[in-house]
């Protein structure tokens, strides 16, 4: 391992003709995949094509039709939905909506097929025809209408009549993912607009899944054009700063900009698409590029400060850092970088005495408080440990945009004035075909449907059963004593039949019963919940289903809701238990590559114990930890197996190659890493910090949470790990060699 780092730095500055050139074409290889990189907002890339969730989605949507949507909410500024002004504005706004791309149904008060008897006829039509042509007893009658509608009330219309809905059904093709779903929220958006200027006494608001989707890509989209693009800028500027040398600094924005490219290339080639939680991919990149940058940049200038020449300097860092930074990174950091810095121009003023006359102090400080930093910092780790379990795992989607979002404003009014964006669907199943006008399964259906209406979750609930009601009282002269299911299976089907004959194209029961007529569709539309409180809800659900139905045959909660909420859970539980396995499979490959198991195992300590104290400090003060949150502990990995991987590499190579002591050979590690370390982590820090201030929970979250980690790694392996291997080695002679090594030699 000797000769191949001394080697090493020879063998980068023979070749870097070739390295350089080398490097460029493999990135121009890489970029030709960014043909196939597109942003993608379908959920559905966050699921394998065997998730059950899925499965069960693709079933319902397969079975009936696609539920995404796209919702108009209008609010007349006199409170009164049923004027002519408004009923007006909602009628012409339900025509112009079926002409959004990809609209495959528009529902509101005034398309509503509404049901009444004319002797022995049945009357099917709109409840709203020429609004600017009614009279004041017209109004009076479509509002007691739509009031006591179950269809409508809580769902299209408020209970108190001041906030109204048209609900667009969209069907995304799936074609090009990229531009389907801004298209039609452009659409829509423009359609706003116009309402607005044609209306000016109804406000308009857009919420529904579809502008869920789309707002999720705008945040990210948003925040990788501002706070991510101000993020590294003030990076640079502080790598800059403590660096204290513009080549350096140039080739690292360098390295960062290659890295980044050639990943998200090879996620071209790989058929990956960019999604808003895989957008903070880069930062993933940008840590560890930063990081061992760093290390080798810091440890070149400080070789040249000493009096070695660039080439020398270059070749010495590579010989310190190559075993590190081999195990932390891509070999880009230990080929690419120092081959350009050979050509860089590099001045650096050379001193007489050592330029980390800070570091040796606190060095000094670390070695004469060893032990009671060693029983403080214990104390303070099992201290933040302690409040990890006040973290629920738990996620509200809707609240990872904060208020400043226009579409979770909208989001918010609509749940608090109208009906809720959070759905989930049953397939309920008579186990025969025309099944569903069977007097049993209707009475099952309807008693689920009015379980769930007194469940302090669910706003509105759309079954079948009421159009049954509806229709046994219009087949009874519209007497209000046979708002009942019909009793009669043929006759239910018979009301069923003349019903469907006389729906107009579009608004069809496809949405809500399967072609034999064997199951039907139950949609419950919920207030914003936790992914805890979906579950427990289904949960309950299932248990009702259970105890007091034996007609419905199987029902299955789904939906996007549903989905999510499961892989919610799954993802977050998943990925802290797969981060913290790749924790430990590091710290045992260690173990081999630093060619000590007592070694290997210490870095377990501060590998394990930053994450643990960030998370423990998150109890504290927020307490909740979801999707966006659980994936810190990957993206910090890389920095804090960094920061272990440096300050051990060198303080075994003070023990191996200089011979000396325990002590001893935390003050070298400190002088020769402890700089490198501070620069790395204040940057990343800064650049962290300023994530935390976007509107999107995905990044700020992230941001803050990160910033916390990094610092505890900071904390771990200056004021923990030191004291933990001179306690470990406090009775090793200084002059043995550790674990078997060679003779001492000197560097």
């Amino acid at each position: 391992m000797h000769d191949l780092e001394n080697a090493w730095g020879h063998w980068v500055l023979r070749w870097r003709a070739v390295i350089i050139p080398a490097c460029f074409i493999l990135l121009a290889l890489a970029l030709v995949g960014g043909r196939n990189l597109g942003f993608t907002t379908n959920y559905r890339v966050f699921f394998s094509a065997d998730n059950p969730q899925l499965l069960a989605f693709d079933k319902l949507e397969n079975t009936y039709a696609k539920n995404d949507n796209i919702m108009f909410v209008l609010t007349p500024k006199d409170g009164d939905v049923f004027t002519g002004n408004t009923l007006a504005a909602i009628e012409e706004l339900t025509n112009e909506a079926w002409q959004l791309s990809f609209s495959l149904r528009v529902d509101s008060i005034s398309n509503f097929q509404h049901t009444e008897a004319e002797g022995d006829d049945l009357i099917v039509r709109d409840l709203v025809e020429d609004a600017a042509t009614l009279q004041p007893a017209d109004f009076a009658r479509i509002r007691d209408i739509a009031l006591h509608e179950p269809l409508l009330v809580r769902r299209l219309v408020s209970t108190a009549g001041d906030v109204a809905a048209i609900n667009v059904t969209v069907h995304l093709p799936g074609v090009n993912e990229q531009t389907e779903t801004p298209k039609v929220v452009a659409e829509a958006r423009q359609l706003v607009q116009t309402m607005r200027s044609k209306y000016p006494d109804v406000s308009v608001r857009l919420t529904g899944m579809i502008m869920m989707n789309n707002a999720f890509a705008e945040s990210s989209q948003k925040d990788m054009k501002t706070l991510v693009m101000v993020s590294f800028a003030l990076m640079i500027i502080f790598l800059a700063v403590f660096l204290r040398s513009i080549s350096g600094t140039v080739v690292t924005v360098l390295v960062i900009i290659m890295s980044a490219m050639f990943g998200y290339g090879m996620a071209g080639h790989l058929g990956f698409p960019i999604t808003p939680p895989s957008a903070t991919s880069h930062t993933i990149i940008l840590t560890v590029a930063i990081a061992n940058s760093v290390h080798v940049l810091v440890t070149l200038f400080h070789e040249m400060r000493h009096g070695k020449s660039k080439r020398e300097a270059i070749i010495e860092s590579l010989r310190l850092n190559l075993a590190p930074v081999f195990l932390t990174s891509l070999t880009t950091m230990v080929t690419l970088l120092p081959a350009l810095m050979s050509l860089m121009p590099v001045r650096v003023r050379q001193v007489q005495e050592d330029d980390n006359n800070s570091m040796q102090r606190f060095a000094e400080f670390v070695v004469r408080r060893r032990t009671g930093l060693l029983w403080g910092m214990g104390g303070f780790i099992i201290f933040l440990i302690a409040f990890i379990p006040r973290n629920e795992l738990n996620d509200v989607f809707l609240h990872y945009f904060d208020d400043s979002v226009e579409f979770r404003r909208d989001s918010d009014y609509t749940t608090e004035h109208l009906t809720g964006l959070y759905i989930v669907d049953y397939s309920l199943e008579s186990g025969i075909a025309g099944g569903i006008s069977e007097p049993a399964f209707l009475r099952d259906v309807e008693n689920f449907a009015q379980w769930f209406r007194h469940q302090p979750e669910a706003i509105h609930v759309n079954t079948i059963t009421d159009i049954f009601k509806r229709l046994n009282k219009n087949m009874h002269a519209d007497d209000a004593s046979w708002y009942r299911l019909p009793d009669d299976r043929n006759l239910a089907a018979q009301y069923l039949l003349l019903y469907e004959m006389s729906l107009p194209y579009g608004l069809d029961l496809n949405n809500q019963i399967n072609i034999d007529k064997s199951a039907t569709r139950m949609t419950v539309s919920m207030h914003t919940l936790s992914t805890n409180q979906v579950l427990d809800l289904k949960a309950r659900a299932e248990q009702w289903l259970a105890a007091n139905t034996s007609h419905i045959k199987s029902a299955e909660g789904s939906g996007p809701t549903v989905m999510f909420a499961y892989i919610g859970k799954r993802n977050i539980i998943s990925m802290l238990g797969g981060t913290t396995l790749a924790l430990l499979m590091i710290s045992m490959i260690l173990v081999i590559a630093l060619r000590s198991i007592k070694i290997g195992l210490i870095s377990m300590i501060p590998n394990l114990v930053p994450a643990a104290m960030g998370f423990g400090a998150w109890g504290i003060l927020v307490g909740e930890v979801g999707l966006a949150l659980s994936v810190v502990t990957s993206m910090t990995l890389g920095i804090v197996v960094d920061d272990t991987v440096h300050f051990l590499s060198k303080y075994l190579r003070a023990r191996r190659e200089r011979g000396l002591g325990s002590q001893d050979a935390v003050r070298y590690a400190f002088a020769t890493v402890g700089r490198a370390l501070v620069i790395t982590s204040a940057v990343l820090i800064i650049g962290f910090s300023i994530l935390a201030l976007s509107s999107f929970k995905l990044n700020s979250g992230m941001g803050m949470l990160t910033a916390m980690v990094i610092a505890f790694a900071l904390a771990a392996d200056f004021l923990l790990l030191p004291p933990l291997l001179m306690k470990i080695e406090e009775k090793s002679d200084e002059n043995t060699p550790v674990d078997g090594a060679v003779r001492p030699v000197t560097a």
